[in-house]
């Protein structure tokens, strides 16, 4: 499969940054942003796609830029999403307002992203956030009021110092606000972030699985459905874009701190601003073998409840699923579930364990 459907773009400007980033970002700076806007509109003149069916702007915060700015980023990618049929911003509570969001409306956006992390206001300053839960709420009544109703909120745990009973709360206020997605992140403290640098750490791992089977729980007796590992989404709302990237499918990212992968062919963007406006070593490629692309798609596509695609795993790397991995099958055959010529996963909690028999030398 050589076509590639899905589109990401990475905003590395931020008004603050948060104690648990390590994507690439650096502070807004109006002077900065026109540069980079610049860089990136070069970069997007040498596209030769004629569209994509998902577009997904993250960074950093996309909505840090300006009205101007942020008008000219979305006419820069405009030509790439007049097919789109989801078409998704990552949004801050502090950063957005309604002007704004009817620009959001005029280039057709249709889906947004919040991040919410936490509604508890302790948490919220740990992590060096600027919002409260009440924010949070506005901003979702604003879009609602705008007819931007698929909404999804960013929920993160496993925090520094976090109680059973803060995640309680969160998870209650979640449910109040009725958004049809939510996605989950367990914190990891990668170095050189702010946590890092002050010395804290997560959770202990059994606490941070009673977290996750906690969210899991009362989000699915809500109603959602648990589609993927650490997302959850009512009838319709899954996420195309990120459904595509647990399909293995291929996809372009633009922009310093993107990752792309097309015809076989991982690329990885400098994460350094600098170097990408200035255009030095901008990029890493590498060829990926078809044996290292068979293990990812597997376990990329297990993480869903809708599994891998047996036919279009032969389709891309000529290889009977059934056949080559049978012993690896026959191991992990009472959480295996071989059906429609789809191979799913019943039990996500050990998928880690069941996927070491799946490599292959």
């Amino acid at each position: 499969m050589t076509r590639t459907d899905h589109l990401y773009i990475h905003v590395p400007f931020c008004k603050t940054i948060c104690a648990y980033c390590d994507f690439c970002h650096v502070v807004y700076r109006e002077e900065t942003a026109e540069r980079w806007l610049k860089r990136l509109e070069e970069d997007f003149a040498e596209i030769k796609d004629e569209g994509y069916s998902t577009v997904y702007i993250g960074g950093g915060t996309p909505s840090s830029l300006n009205i101007r700015q942020l008008r000219e980023l979305l006419d820069i990618v405009r030509p790439f999403s007049r097919k789109t049929e989801e078409y998704t911003i990552e949004i801050n509570p502090e950063s957005i307002d309604e002007e704004k969001v009817l620009l959001l409306k005029e280039y057709g956006i249709n889906r947004v992203s919040i991040g919410l992390q936490s509604s508890d206001e302790r948490l919220l300053k740990l992590m060096n956030r600027h919002h409260s839960f009440e924010d949070v709420r506005k901003t979702v009544e604003l879009l609602r009021k705008h007819g931007l109703i698929n909404i999804s909120l960013d929920v993160l745990y496993s925090l520094p110092s976090q109680t059973m009973d803060d995640l309680k709360k969160t998870v209650k206020d979640v449910l109040e606000l009725d958004v049809p997605h939510v996605s989950l992140y367990s914190l990891t403290i990668e170095k050189g972030t702010i946590f890092d640098r002050l010395g804290y750490q997560p959770l202990d791992e059994e606490t941070e699985a009673d977290m996750y089977e906690y969210i899991g729980k009362e989000l699915t007796d809500k109603g959602y459905i648990h589609y993927e590992i650490a997302n959850f989404a009512k009838e319709g709302f899954q996420s195309r874009h990120n459904l595509g990237y647990w399909n293995y499918d291929d996809y372009r990212g633009m922009s310093c701190g993107a990752v792309g992968k097309i015809h076989h062919k991982r690329y990885t963007m400098t994460s350094d601003l600098k170097d990408y406006l200035e255009k030095k070593d901008i990029m890493e490629v590498e060829d990926i073998a078809t044996r290292e692309e068979a293990f990812e798609n597997i376990m990329m596509s297990l993480r869903t409840i809708y599994g891998l695609d047996l036919k279009l795993f032969k389709e891309r790397y000529g290889i009977d699923f059934t056949d080559e991995y049978k012993d690896a099958i026959e191991k992990n055959k009472d959480h295996l579930l071989i059906k429609d010529d789809h191979c799913i996963c019943k039990d996500g909690e050990i998928l880690n364990t069941i996927l070491i028999d799946f490599i292959k030398e």
